[in-house]
């Protein structure tokens, strides 16, 4: 794993651009979703699985007939396109893509607050230029890369790190390394998935405002739901 810290203020999609390594496959959401970027890919000779925006324009070239396992795997249809919508936009990637459209659950917003993009609609949408793999593998990798996402809530929400307490290079690796650290403690000692409950209550048993019987009862409780 590579991490890279900024200062903040650059564009994540030029980072990227920055520090392609050949022989990698690149899997991103649709915040990456820039022909110009696909072809920087292409051209560090690495592949990409990523996400494209609902309103995605493309030129039909051919369909792919689906197997069994594709639509057990929820695809809807496996296309070979042209991405663009003009000739300037083309002119950015060189190569038609493939194109893959899986069945998802809709998540709905509860309130309209000008952030996290776009409602998702019932299909992800996603390109790639690998046309080895079958299409419920491409779908399958896609899936893999939210484990990405729900590790930073689960980094913000139940450890604690919603802000950061340096700004620092080294600062923020010593953070997130305290916080995984604990993570793994907790699972060693509860014998469970850490949870903000059990954060909590080791919080107030060492700031002394539970005790350690109180912070073993509730252990024993979390063990007695296995």
């Amino acid at each position: 794993m590579k991490i890279t810290v900024t200062d903040g203020n650059g564009n994540e999609k030029d980072v990227l651009a920055e520090h392609l390594e050949p022989g990698r496959i690149y899997v991103q959401d649709r915040g990456y979703a820039k022909l110009a970027l696909f072809q920087q890919i292409l051209d560090a000779r690495c592949s990409f699985v990523c996400r494209l925006h609902d309103d995605a324009v493309y030129d039909l070239l051919e369909a792919y007939a689906l197997t069994d396992d594709d639509r057990n795997a929820g695809i809807v249809f496996d296309r070979k396109v042209r991405l663009g919508s003009n000739k300037k936009t083309r002119e950015q990637l060189s190569v038609p893509v493939r194109l893959i459209a899986v069945q998802c659950t809709p998540h709905v917003k509860r309130a309209k607050t000008g952030r996290g993009g776009p409602e998702q609609g019932e299909t992800l949408l996603i390109a790639t230029d690998r046309f080895d793999l079958e299409a419920d593998v491409i779908a399958l990798l896609f899936k893999h890369r939210w484990m990405i996402e729900i590790f930073f809530r689960f980094f913000k929400h139940v450890l604690g790190c919603r802000h950061l307490l340096s700004y620092c290079q080294n600062g923020i690796a010593l953070q997130t390394y305290a916080a995984i650290i604990a993570c793994m403690l907790i699972a060693l000692w509860t014998g469970r998935k850490p949870t903000l409950r059990t954060y909590e209550m080791l919080c107030w048993y060492f700031t002394g405002m539970a005790s350690e019987d109180e912070l073993l009862a509730h252990i024993s409780r979390l063990q007695k739901q296995d």
